[in-house]
């Protein structure tokens, strides 16, 4: 597995990215994953259902299967959020594992900046930024600036850019 973030402030356009970006690497020929942080609180279960219904009576995890899909919901309660390290391990060997957020993790990324949102860039204060996918000019000095709208040059750099499993993990520690 090899494993690069996507990142940068909220309304940059990450997700809006994602979904183009993720049809474009199975094209190659590349299976893929996702690991999207959330920084609210969300539910991916309905009131009345009954896996919602178990979780809420308690239980630590539900997990919920069909002939279509399974999916396991793991209730924190008092725990402490997990590391991204920590989710990584959860996932099933693909080729490339695309990160969403997790902006302040040591992990490489590709940072996503628009400049109508009106934020500043996140390189130079992150170093692990190997490039950027952006509708305005780069600062002097900033990694490779690829076009937000260019999908195949961000598919391009996303495969020569995304590093082992092992070597995100040991930047993670580090």
């Amino acid at each position: 597995m090899r494993v690069i973030g996507i990142a940068g402030w909220s309304g940059a356009g990450k997700t809006t990215l994602l979904v183009k970006l993720i049809p474009a690497l199975i094209a190659r020929g590349l299976s893929v994953s996702t690991l999207k942080h959330a920084h609210h609180a969300f539910d991916v279960d309905k009131p009345g259902k009954d896996s919602f219904e178990h979780r809420q009576a308690g239980a630590h995890e539900v997990l919920i299967a069909s002939r279509k899909r399974w999916a396991l919901m793991h209730e924190l309660r008092e725990e402490k959020e997990p590391t991204l390290a920590e989710l990584l391990h959860h996932l099933s060997p693909v080729d490339l594992v695309l990160v969403e957020g997790f902006k302040h993790d040591k992990h490489l990324k590709i940072e996503v900046h628009r400049a109508e949102n009106g934020k500043e860039f996140l390189f130079p204060q992150d170093t692990n930024i190997a490039a950027i996918a952006c509708d305005c000019p780069v600062p002097v000095g900033a990694p490779p600036r690829l076009d937000l709208n260019d999908v195949a040059a961000i598919a391009d750099a996303v495969i020569a850019r995304a590093e082992p499993i092992d070597v995100t993990l040991e930047r993670l520690r580090g």
